[in-house]
């Protein structure tokens, strides 16, 4: 389980849905709009090259507000950031980020 799930568990509380999403979002009981904003986020965190103006309309036609992809856009890119760093440096979690509580 990675830090993000525990997090997406205690906000949810569905067990279930959580552990479709980590085995595989687009296989999971989802929305239309959040396996849009999935997608739309992998993209942006695995292969920021491939990235078209497409890719935002596809969030716009599903009901996302400019306001709300920038946000997307924005979190996406963080994690990003923050994880190469950690990555890069080595840096290990602390053990309660694993942790289903």
């Amino acid at each position: 389980m990675t830090h993000h799930g525990a997090g997406l568990r205690k906000w949810t509380r569905d067990e279930e849905k959580v552990t479709a999403i980590e085995n595989d979002y687009r296989s999971a009981e989802l929305t239309e709009k959040e396996r849009a904003m999935l997608s739309y986020s992998v993209k942006l965190a695995r292969t920021p090259e491939a990235m078209e103006e497409s890719d935002v309309v596809g969030l716009r036609n599903v009901g996302f507000s400019d306001a709300g992809i920038l946000d997307i856009c924005m979190v996406t890119a963080y994690y990003s950031y923050v994880n190469r760093i950690a990555q890069g440096l080595g840096v290990e979690l602390e053990n309660y980020w694993g942790k289903n509580e």
